[in-house]
């Protein structure tokens, strides 16, 4: 009662000042407050050329969002997942991470998908907004060269890698010439040069224009060869690989990352394609980690997935929720300069699990140095965002299914 006489016959100000007193105390509890809720955007694709990576790489996120949730969350609150749609388009793309910053008020974003998409983002939304950005399938040597502040990052390897492998297995393949069909963007142009820079036999190469009805002109302009490198996305190479086939231009092709696709069997026919190889980013086969993700990802889905970059969803996720118990702080730029120090050799190693990501979150919130070791890769990144080293694998479409044949290291330090 004298309490309340007291706050009765205050003066304004102070009485204003003991009601938000009040507030506060009745919004977070007496001596027992929550932080900030952490929110992070998937950022990819559910509609456009890429459609079907973007629900299952978003499978990824989600696990990584279960393990973080299951360990109590960040500052005792679960992370939020929210998503937009890129539809592989850049002015959408912009669009949607502007609504994701401004009104979702993420704090930092996966994604996106494509490489030139990722570049549109970042350079029109994020760096200024300071939010960090990781995409776990821009593989583009492009986006190394960005001056981004360091708020754009990977959980994939650059094609500065990929390249090189796929030169290497055509070599052993024994190919003499190639035709190398690629999209017009950053994704197409930075794999098809460093595969080109890297193949000592016969190359012709010819760009096409993503959304064509048909790319049979394309197609007879890098003819006469041995076989074709389909360098693109599911959608377009659909409709060239069977234009290939149908007029006789080729009948044999090597693939990439965007080409691993099982509507590409589905629309072209598993028989033929059958025996025919591709590349693209994949994990140690020996490594605890990739072990780890694959028990924890088959009891929830049955079986691991067939697409690529879903192992590079959860490591951004997971690596986003360290680096934010590890700064202690929600503030892009903590963030940010967080990321470069929680996957780095040395201090307490996490990997990828309910159980390890809950002891890792805690000597995060203690101070401790983290090493996330991810499903992927270990994450080492570099100034400028790169993952330094890991592993490219080599594929091949088999009796209708993909299957997985052997990976390769590689270093880019």
């Amino acid at each position: 009662m004298n309490v309340l006489r007291g706050i009765r016959h205050a003066p304004k100000r102070a009485l204003l000042g003991v009601v938000l007193a009040i507030v506060a105390l009745a919004a977070y509890g007496c001596g027992d407050s929550e932080g900030e809720q952490l929110k992070i955007a998937f950022l990819a694709d559910y509609s456009g050329p890429l459609a079907e990576f973007g629900p299952e790489i978003q499978k990824g996120a989600e696990l990584a969002i279960q393990h973080i949730n299951e360990a109590g969350g960040v500052n005792g609150q679960d992370v939020l997942l929210v998503t937009g749609d890129t539809g592989l388009d850049e002015t959408k793309a912009v669009e949607e991470a502007r609504r994701l910053v401004d009104v979702e008020g993420v704090h930092a974003i996966v994604g996106p998908l494509a490489s030139g998409i990722t570049a549109a983002v970042a350079e029109s939304v994020t760096i200024d907004a300071e939010v960090p950005t990781i995409t776990p399938s821009g593989t583009s040597p492009a986006l190394t060269g960005i001056d981004d502040n360091g708020f754009l990052l990977r959980s994939t390897i650059s094609d500065a890698a990929q390249g090189v492998v796929l030169a290497q297995l055509a070599t052993d393949e024994g190919i003499g010439s190639v035709g190398v069909l690629f999209e017009n963007s950053a994704y197409g142009q930075g794999l098809a040069a460093v595969f080109e820079a890297n193949y000592g036999g016969e190359v012709k190469s010819s760009a096409y224009e993503s959304g064509q009805a048909s790319y049979l002109a394309e197609l007879q302009s890098v003819g006469d060869t041995e076989y074709l490198v389909a360098i693109g996305y599911p959608t377009d190479a659909l409709i060239f690989v069977r234009e290939a086939l149908e007029n006789d231009v080729f009948a044999n092709f090597l693939f990439v990352d965007g080409t691993k696709s099982q509507d590409l069997i589905d629309g072209i026919g598993g028989d033929l394609l059958d025996g025919f190889k591709g590349t693209a980013p994949a994990s140690d086969e020996n490594s605890g980690s990739l072990a780890a993700w694959n028990d924890a990802y088959t009891a929830v889905h049955g079986e691991l997935p067939t697409r690529p970059f879903v192992r590079e969803a959860y490591d951004a996720v997971i690596a986003i929720a360290l680096a934010a118990e590890s700064a202690g702080s929600l503030e892009g730029a903590d963030l940010a300069a967080a990321l470069l120090k929680i996957a780095t050799p040395g201090g307490t190693v996490v990997i990828p699990g309910a159980d390890s990501v809950k002891a890792g979150l805690e000597a995060a919130a203690d101070g401790d140095d983290i090493n996330y070791e991810g499903a992927a890769t270990t994450l080492d990144w570099d100034a400028a965002g790169d993952v330094t080293s890991g592993f490219v694998g080599i594929w091949a479409f088999e009796g209708g299914e993909i299957v997985e044949l052997e990976t390769v290291p590689f270093s880019i330090e």
